[in-house]
């Protein structure tokens, strides 16, 4: 046995493989679920559950799990919790790739392709970054960055995905609401919202937030691929095209002359940082990164090459395999080849000569903005080479910047580029990862904006810009260098002092590039002179720049003998300590004499610049080996610019001035201090600030005896504090705040200080002197850190005694109490304004330093009083502001400090809130002072919260009451009032409430928290997605809710206090805190739900059991007073899906059974209220089967405990029961597109709302049904709906019980009746159900004629009457079908399971179109292909079954037809209507078969099945209540098929005889199927059958039935001579052959029958027969049956034959026949005779045109069974229903049956009947069967036909007329001499004034069906035609010469062209 062990150390672990094994106790697990592993053996298996359920526990392989690390707590108890030892955002990532996989499949699943695409590319990069966090080799900067990054996308995620929002802290963690104050929690989720807000443009891009006042741009080298052919420097830098200058340092790299550094490292460390970039600089319109090529080595030999002039000269070499040549124009070129002896004559060559070579530019405008943030992307910038060495590369840079592409032959650098935001010391410590030890720091030239206090330069940048220069004698130029020294005052050079850029070694001395021969070189470098920080300024006197110029030679001997021929130089650092001005300096350029000393500093008195040469008037110079040319043309000039980026030097001469105060003997304090303030620019007294503040103190301590300066030292003091808060210098701050701290030593300052203060503040009242106020109370702050510095250094030092602190602060208060009194002025001057709203925002400032020298309580007092002083409603902003601010200070920290300022400052924020004034700021002071008093480190703060409580709690309440909840403040107000309650403990509640005086204070207290209460919960004032804040507000409520219910169980129970409406609004309150959407855990997901249930637990369960359970105990016999009105409510808080509330709060509803019945002994009112509620209720989707039965068995154990409601009780619960079973049968099918079971539904509803007599919900089903009938096109079945409430109205004035709004204008029963009657009308005749219409408007006639007595309503009342008759006469209705359906499993709905129903059929639809709809609404049945009854494994299984058969109508008798003589078209309607029986018959064969005439013994069961309503009614189907089942034996199916074909065949001879406009196909095709059965054998089969003495003597007690079939074929000759007799009469000539053929067989069969059954006399039909009464239509065909003797080609004839309407079809209603087989009455005809053509082709099998059809006789059924019974004819192929020669050639010629749309089919209206042509031969007004021409209510092009002279002279066709001109008239066209008529044929039944009437009284769906019935009939006429070969053939044996005929007329009349396919659309189907 396994043995099974607790685990130790294997606690936690993630699924990596699906483990679905269906296995006892094996535990289901997917890929990525999370285990706790409570157990494991030895065999590999663990014994555990899946976090996400923990009930759920199983086994599960070792194998599939990878452990992780977790912690353990509480180890082997019930409770041990395990949590994996992982970042905590790596555990969020988890979960929320988990969430959005299960959101990303729905979206997969709803088809949501762009959701789809989003979230899985989102999901990829969390996964991606969370494997680089979970990787554990990120460096931690650039793992904060991530994670900001990872909770970004997380934040935008869950916010397109309408999830929650996630609140977190600094860090990204996710914060515990219950750690933070409500106030804090609010602002978390603002702050959240707001950086979600910021990335939703770009949701993959996450900035860290920060304020940033300088940027960086990381530049890293790649790659430099350019063959230079020697060793290069690479400079580059930042560039400004639109100034044309460079903006930043030079970063060098120095590349290898062979293309590729030798260190490899170097590629990787080749990255430069270009700092101190300003917002200023990201704004540039554009900004370039510039590198400059300067190559270094030897120039080439310049040997002249003696060829003729116009070759190319070679001059030089300057590496292997390229050669410099010059050409004729004496520039320098470069060519790449070989040079022979280059290498050898390389040491003759100068070699350390830097020369242009090109420049590599790329516009960095888009990454320096950070619109291109791709990191890792490798940019290429292109090279471009100058064109020869005297080419400057300044004007290479503007071509390159300028051209728009550049060839550069993929010559160029590879950099990576970015921008890092901070200075330099932030992005090493942002930007750790990028930024090392390595990487080069390039600054900007200049300061930065903002200057940081470290930030100590000492740099002056130094540009080369130009030169000129003068060669006395020499046409050519020379080639000039330009040496860069810095010397001292002695001429010495300084070491190690200059460079050309970052990442070039400090050196001694700089070398200019070589321009060749050029005159005026321009070089454009810059040269940065680091001067040294630690030397005294004094020591650098005299330090100056000095340039010489040099010819430089190619040839190494001669470049040797090159002397400097010129010297320049310019000061640095002038005498009186300042430096040089930035800006362009031209400088003076000396000719230098051999005879000048190597180290001299005798230039240093010559003018250094032109300008001083043009001050000292010199026009030469001639000394100590420098001369100067008197003529300036033979001067040379050369042109630097400088600019000064130094700390320690000023520019400045007045700064100077102060800063050296003490050497100037003739120093006037009263100028210098006004120059200082007046000249001095800020951004030197920052760089001096330290210096600048010891110079004035200084000054200040040296004449402190006096008060002369004191004005003015001060007001210098605050110049330079105001200029220290300039944004520009704000980093300052710190640098001073480090001065006072460290440096400053004036003892006595603070005497001075609050003297000049205190005396500007006693003169505020003085214009003049308000100016010096304002700024001194604008610098307060650093003025106070003064004063309590100086007073500390004071004590300490002079004077520590108690008296002289007493005295301090005595005069300390006197500064306060004087700057109070300011506060109390109320003019309106300006000025006076600035002051107390600058003394207001700096007071709160000071009061952390004050406090080191003055107690806090007297303070807070003093405070307090600045703020009672500020008049009421002046500067009421600033005085909030003010009061905010000093929440914010440490005095307000302190309890005993806080307690004095809270009353002030409540009252304060109460007047302005309850004005609505400052709302904002008030909202922000209280969210503060709530924010502060939840810290743990403040104090106690019972005392502060009481403060608050009793003055602003109301106030709060009601401004949340009053406030918009569109207000971008209610939700600070709402948090407002969440903190405060939050922090009120018991205590609180109860003084709070024993603190109102009276009992209508208390009363309006709580009925104003009960309703925002209400309010908050029901709309919520916060985002959907806030859910912590959302929580959190319902947890503080609901602790409110329990303290007020103590309150009111305690104040208001008694009879003399109850208070109904307080009670009535806490029960509604609890109500709809409990049902408010963010507590119903069951809609949210596993780990929501966990978390919230973990955190606040459900509390859905602690207002149902503790509060609404209790406190309806607590009422005792107020009770009553809240029956029925609580009754919903409470019904709503029991439908919630969770048990144990529900336990808690149904028997609530037999409380109130009890309590009424009590009363008012009797429940009435609980009752009719529970089912309202109900009902909108659980349609709104509330309650489930579980509510059900557990509503059923509380409900019903308590009910049967009840001595008087055991009874009574029960009943109302079987009550509720039946109808919770209709709701939710309804509701589940609301979503549902089956609108089918949607009515069945609502029908189930509506019975059982009118069972109850509940009216008003009976009539909202009632109505609801109807619109789903006319969604559906049902308009009788929504008359008939609508029938249902007119029943329910009298013709009477009486008032409606309560309006309608679908008949608003009705407002008494008559009005309301009438109105339904005209919907109802109208719809019946839609649905051509004019004979209900007509019962309708005769009632309607009766209340206008005898009531109303409105004769003009009667009249168009009558007039519509008059069209139903007409319409009932003359236009077709096209017949429905009926059909069987069983639904059987359990898979159904509850109405539909194990039932069967009888479905009506839509107009002409058929048993293959039911199918198929049924099958769509059910795409997961199975069809059953058995007929029978299914057996119980059916019936009980899972699945769904469809049973579905045609049934036939069985009609009831109209006893007013009895005995009359009536229309066939009046008496089709009640064949199909109106009927409640149907009947399905199923052949078999009791015995089987015994001979090959399966007629002899094929029995037939017919089962008649009764539904509960007539079809139709309200539904298109009932459902079946009773069925019984009988069989007809074979020969008694035998005689009713004789019966019905010999009367069939009568009518068709009357109506030949009646009308001979008839067309001749039907009559000959029926004779020719009778005459001659070539298919089913004819009446043959049954006389072999029945009529011998072998049957008589089997079957003796049939004799009767066997002389009736014998009567009936007897009867048959003289019917078949008569209609012999009428062809032949009305026959052409082409069939003349058919004639003769028909009369030859019919004489044979005459003779046979006559001979074996006598003769018999003609029998029309009219003769009175036995007692039973029948009803026999002389055009009825039993097409809904098997072929019987008679042809199914003859059949079809007869039905086309038979016309409804017309004059001389009618039916007499017989009463004397009497079938002595008493057997059951036919089955009527299903359709009419041209419908039964139609359905015989859709539901038929074909037979092959090209065999032989014998006729045999069919039994009457209408399926055959699957139990293994063949149907007849099986013999033979298959049994056939018609002959149907051509069917499959003719299947495909078919026209599609076409769709109308829903509103085509409603719009069409009566029109007026307009007449046609009169033109020969005139159509008849006899109807025909054949609806083949019915008009088509769109136009439709022409059919053609193919017709022969002959058949168009054929009587009885419908010829055109033609006009007086002999044209076709329109509409007509002419093909082979026949005019074809726009519709196929005419409609013979019909005259030319009934077309328009068909139309108008027809839906397009039944005009486009009828449509395609006209074809349908043409194939008929078709098959029949061409079936008559045939006949004529295989029914004798006797070549008949009547093809030729028949031929003709299928070649010329019925042979479909192409042409036949424009007459319906060509997208409908062709499967008729």
């Amino acid at each position: 046995m396994t043995r099974w062990a607790p685990s130790t150390d294997a606690k936690f672990g993630v699924v990596l493989y699906n483990f679905w094994e269906e296995r006892t106790h094996y535990l289901r697990l997917s890929v990525g679920d999370t285990v706790h592993v409570l157990e494991q053996n030895e065999e590999g298996w663990f014994f555990g559950y899946n976090t996400k359920n923990k009930n759920n526990k199983g086994i599960f392989p070792k194998s599939y799990i990878l452990l992780r690390e977790a912690k353990v707590e509480n180890p082997g108890q019930k409770n041990e919790c395990v949590t994996p030892l992982e970042l905590p955002i790596v555990s969020e990532l988890s979960s929320v790739l988990r969430e959005w996989g299960l959101i990303w499949k729905q979206c997969y699943v709803d088809g949501m392709t762009e959701n789809f695409e989003m979230l899985k590319g989102m999901m990829l990069d969390l996964v991606n970054l969370r494997r680089q966090i979970m990787s554990g080799t990120l460096p931690e900067e650039e793992l904060k960055e991530i994670i900001q990054r990872v909770t970004s996308k997380i934040d935008y995620g869950n916010r397109i995905l309408d999830l929650d929002l996630v609140v977190r802290d600094e860090d990204g963690g996710i914060i515990d609401p219950s750690m933070h104050s409500a106030i804090a929690v609010f602002k978390k989720h603002e702050i959240a919202t707001q950086n979600i807000q910021r990335v939703e443009s770009d949701p993959f891009k996450a900035k860290k937030q920060v304020v940033v006042h300088s940027y960086s741009f990381l530049v890293k080298l790649k790659n430099f691929v350019c063959f230079v052919g020697s060793d290069a420097e690479l400079l580059m830098s930042l560039y400004d095209p639109t100034e044309n200058k460079f903006i930043s340092d030079n970063f060098i790299v120095r590349w290898p002359a062979r293309g590729l550094p030798s260190n490899f490292d170097m590629l990787e460390n080749c990255k430069v940082v270009f700092t101190d970039l300003g917002s200023k600089d990201l704004k540039r319109d554009k900004i370039y990164l510039v590198c400059q090529i300067i190559r270094i080595g030897s120039p080439a030999n310049m040997k002249q090459v003696t060829d003729k002039p116009t070759s190319k000269r070679k001059m030089f070499t300057n590496f292997p395999g390229s050669q410099w040549y010059i050409n004729q124009s004496g520039k320098m070129e470069y060519k790449e080849g070989t040079s022979s002896g280059t290498a050898h004559n390389e040491k003759k060559f100068t070699q350390d000569l830097r020369r242009p070579f090109g420049v590599a530019a790329m516009e960095i405008t888009d990454l320096i903005r950070e619109k291109d943030t791709d990191y890792e992307k490798q940019h290429f910038v292109p090279f471009q080479q100058v064109t020869s060495d005297s080419e400057v590369l300044d004007s290479v840079i503007k071509k390159v910047i300028n051209a728009r592409e550049i060839n550069a032959r993929g010559q160029g650098l590879w950099v990576t580029m970015r921008l890092l935001h901070g200075d330099i010391t932030q992005i090493v410590k942002d930007y750790a990862f990028l930024v090392d030890q390595r990487t080069a720091v390039a600054r900007k030239m200049g300061f930065p904006e903002v200057i940081m206090p470290v930030d100590v330069r000492n740099d002056v940048y130094v540009t080369l810009n130009c030169g000129d220069f003068e060669f006395k004698g020499k046409t050519t130029p020379k080639n000039v260098e330009v040496t860069v020294k810095v010397c001292d005052k002695s001429g010495a050079p300084l070491e190690r002092i200059l460079t050309m850029g970052e990442g070039q070694q400090v050196t001694n001395e700089l070398r200019s590039s070589v321009y060749y021969q050029v005159k005026n070189p321009k070089w454009n470098e810059t040269v940065k002179v680091a001067l040294p920080i630690d030397v005294p300024i004094e020591d650098l006197h005299g330090t100056h720049l000095k340039f010489t110029f040099r010819h430089r030679s190619s040839k190494e001997s001669k470049d040797k003998d090159e002397k400097v021929f010129g010297l320049a130089y310019l000061k640095l650092l002038h005498e009186n300590g300042t430096c040089v001005c930035n800006g362009v300096h031209d400088l003076v350029v000396y000719k230098i004499d051999s005879k000048m000393p190597a180290v001299t500093s005798a230039y240093l008195d010559l003018p250094s610049t032109k300008a001083e040469l043009m001050q000292q008037n010199r026009t030469a110079v001639n000394r100590g080996g420098l001369t100067l040319s008197s003529k300036e043309k033979e001067r040379d000039s050369f042109q630097v610019v400088t600019l000064v980026c130094s700390t320690k030097f000023p520019q400045n001469v007045d700064l100077l001035g102060l800063l050296k105060w003490r050497a100037d003997s003739d120093f006037n304090i009263q100028k210098t201090l006004k120059t200082f303030m007046e000249n001095v620019d800020g951004e030197e007294i920052v760089k001096f600030l330290r210096d600048t503040l010891e110079s004035l103190f200084n000054i200040w301590m040296e004449h402190i005896e006096t008060e002369d300066f004191d004005e003015l030292i001060f007001d210098a003091l605050v110049f330079v504090i105001q200029l220290i808060a300039d944004k520009k210098y704000q980093h300052f701050g710190p640098v001073l705040d480090a001065y006072i701290k460290k440096h400053f030593s004036a003892t006595l300052a603070y005497k001075k200080l609050m003297s000049v203060l205190n005396m500007y503040l006693n003169r505020a009242d003085q214009k003049e002197k308000q100016e010096p106020l304002f700024k001194s109370l604008k610098a307060l702050e650093y003025i106070f850190k003064f004063i309590v510095r100086s007073r500390v250094l004071y004590s300490q030092v002079l004077d520590r005694s108690i008296q002289g602190k007493q005295q301090f602060e005595s005069e300390m208060r006197g500064l306060f109490q004087t700057i109070n009194n300011m506060m109390k002025y109320t003019s309106t001057v300006d000025a006076i304004l600035l002051c107390q709203g600058a003394a207001m925002k700096s007071l709160p400032i000071i009061v952390p330093v004050v406090l080191e020298v003055f107690d806090h309580k007297d303070l807070s007092i003093l405070l307090k009083e600045f703020i009672e002083n500020i008049p009421p409603d002046r500067l009421v902003r600033q005085k909030m502001i003010c009061i905010d601010d000093l929440v914010h200070s440490k005095l307000f920290e302190i309890p005993e400090s806080r307690g004095i300022l809270l009353q002030v400052i409540t009252k304060q924020l109460k007047p302005l809130l309850e004005r609505k004034e400052e709302n904002h700021i008030c909202a922000q002071v209280l969210s503060d002072i709530l924010e502060l008093l939840y810290r743990k480190d403040v104090g106690p703060t019972h005392t502060d919260i009481s403060i608050l409580m009793k003055e602003l709690l109301r106030t709060v309440i009601q401004t949340v009451i009053f406030m918009d909840r569109d207000s971008l403040l209610i939700g600070n107000f709402v948090a407002c009032m969440i903190g405060l309650l939050r922090q009120m403990n018991e205590y609180h509640y109860q003084e709070y409430i024993a603190n109102f005086h009276n009992r209508t204070d208390l009363v309006d207290f709580l009925m104003e928290i009960f309703m925002v209460f209400r309010d908050l919960v029901s709309k919520n004032v916060f985002p959907k997605d806030w859910s912590v804040m959302i929580m959190l507000q319902n947890s503080v409520t609901l602790s409110a809710m329990k303290h007020f219910s103590q309150t009111l169980n305690k104040n208001f129970i008694s009879d003399q206090d109850f208070e109904y409406q307080l009670w009535n609004n806490f029960f509604h309150l609890a109500v709809a805190f409990l049902t408010q959407s963010p507590l119903q855990l069951e809609h949210f997901s596993t780990g929501k739900r966990t978390k919230i249930i973990e955190k606040y637990k459900d509390m859905r369960r602690e207002v149902g059991i503790e509060i609404i359970h209790t406190m309806w105990n607590y009422l005792g016999r107020h009770k009553i007073r809240f029956i029925p009105e609580m009754v919903g409510p409470f019904l709503e808080v029991t439908l919630i899906p969770e048990t144990e509330l529900r336990k808690a709060t149904i028997p609530i509803f037999f409380d109130m059974m009890q309590c009424e019945f009590n009363t008012r002994h009797n429940f009435k009112e609980v009752e009719s209220e529970m089912i309202t509620q109900l009902d909108v209720l659980v349609e709104g989707g509330r309650g489930d089967e579980q509510y059900k039965d557990l509503f059923n068995s509380i409900m019903s154990e308590l009910c049967s405990k009840h001595q008087f409601l055991c009874n009574s009780g029960a009943e109302f619960v079987r009550l509720v029961i039946r109808l919770l079973e209709r709701l939710l049968d309804y509701r589940a099918i609301l979503t549902d597109e089956n609108k089918e079971n949607k009515m069945s539904c609502t029908v189930n509803l509506l019975n059982f709302y009118k069972e109850i007599e509940k009216q008003e919900m009976y009539l909202r089903y009632l109505y609801k049904l109807c619109d789903l009938h006319l969604e559906c096109d049902n308009h009788t079945e929504a008359a008939f709906a609508l029938h249902l409430h007119a029943d329910r109205l009298k013709w009477s004035d009486d008032r409606l019980p309560f309006p309608l709004d679908k008949y608003p204008q009705a407002t008494t029963q008559r009005q309301l009746k009438e109105a339904l009657y005209y919907d109802i009308v109208q719809y019946f005749d839609k649905g051509k159900m004019w004979e209900n219409g007509i019962k309708l408007c005769k009632e309607l006639a009766k209340q206008y004629e005898n009531e109303l007595f409105d004769y003009v309503q009667l009249s168009q009342l009558l007039k519509r009457q008059a069209g139903f008759y007409d319409n009932i006469m003359r236009l077709p209705r096209p017949e429905p079908e009926y059909f069987r359906v069983g639904f059987y499993g359990q898979g159904f709905p509850l109405f539909l399971r194990n039932k069967l129903f009888i479905y009506r059929g839509k107009e002409y639809e058929r048993l293959a179109d039911f199918n198929s709809g049924l099958q769509n609404m059910y795409p997961t049945a199975k069809m059953m292909d058995k007929t029978t009854m299914p057996e119980k494994d059916i019936l009980e299984s899972k699945g769904q079954h469809l049973q579905i058969c045609k049934v036939h109508p069985v009609e009831e008798l109209n006893k007013k037809f009895k005995g009359k003589m009536v229309n066939d078209q009046i008496l089709s309607y009640y064949k199909v209507n109106e009927v409640q029986k149907f009947v399905y018959s199923r052949p078999f064969f009791k015995e089987g078969k015994k001979n090959d005439n399966e007629f002899a013994n094929m029995w037939i069961e017919r089962t008649y099945h009764v539904t509960a309503y007539k079809l139709p009614g309200i539904l298109r189907w009932f459902e079946v209540v009773s069925q019984h089942p009988e069989e007809m034996s074979p020969l008694q199916h035998a005689v009713e098929i004789m019966e019905e074909q010999n009367q069939m065949l009568r009518s068709l001879v009357k109506q030949y005889q009646v009308d001979t406009n008839l067309p001749l196909n039907p009559l000959s095709m029926k004779l020719n199927g009778v005459v001659d059965a070539a298919v089913m054998g004819g009446t043959d089969v049954y006389e072999k059958a029945f009529c011998t003495e072998e049957y008589l003597k089997g079957h003796p007690d049939d004799e009767f039935l066997v002389e009736r079939l014998k009567d009936l074929i007897a009867e048959q000759i003289p019917i078949i001579a008569v209609g012999l007799k009428v062809h032949s009469i009305r026959a052409p000539p082409n069939l003349k052959p058919l004639q003769d053929k028909m009369e030859l067989v019919f004489q044979k069969r005459k003779s046979i029958v006559e001979l074996r059954y006598g003769k018999r006399p003609l029998d029309t039909g009219s003769s009175d027969r036995s007692s039973e009464v029948s009803i026999r239509r002389m055009n009825t065909v039993a097409s809904s049956r098997p072929a019987s003797t008679i042809s199914s080609s003859s059949s079809g004839g007869s039905e086309s034959a038979g016309a409804r309407g017309s004059s001389g079809s009618f039916t007499q209603i017989d009463t004397a026949f009497s079938n002595p087989m008493q057997a059951p009455p036919p089955i009527p005809s299903r359709t009419p005779q041209s419908l039964s053509t139609r359905n015989t082709i859709v539901g038929t099998p074909k037979i092959s045109p090209t065999k032989p059809q014998i006729a045999i006789p069919s039994p009457n059924v209408d399926t055959w069974s699957s139990t293994g019974n063949s149907p007849p004819g099986s013999s033979n192929k298959q049994l056939q229903r018609q002959t149907i020669v051509l069917e499959e050639k003719l299947q495909s010629a078919r026209p599609p049956r076409p769709q109308l749309t829903p509103d085509k089919r409603m719009s069409l209206v009566q029109q007026p009947r307009q007449p046609l042509s009169t033109s020969p031969p005139p159509l008849p007004e006899k109807q025909c069967s054949d609806y083949s021409n019915l008009p088509d209510p769109i136009p439709i092009p022409p059919k053609t036909h193919k017709v022969s002279q002959s058949y168009r002279d054929k009587p009885g066709l419908p010829v055109p007329a033609k006009d007086s001109s002999g044209n076709t008239p329109p509409g007509r066209r002419r093909r082979n001499g026949y005019e074809s008529p726009s519709f196929p044929k005419k409609l013979e039944s019909s005259t030319s004034e009934d077309i328009p009437a068909m139309k108008a009284n027809s839906s397009p769906t039944s005009l486009r069906r009828a449509e395609t019935y006209h074809a349908r009939t043409v194939v008929n006429t078709m098959q029949s035609r061409m079936s008559m070969s045939s006949v004529v053939t295989g029914a004798s044996g006797q070549q008949v010469k009547v093809q030729a005929a028949v031929g003709d007329m299928i070649q010329n009349d019925v042979t479909p062209t192409n042409e036949t396919d424009n007459h319906f659309p060509p997208e409908t189907s062709t499967n008729l």
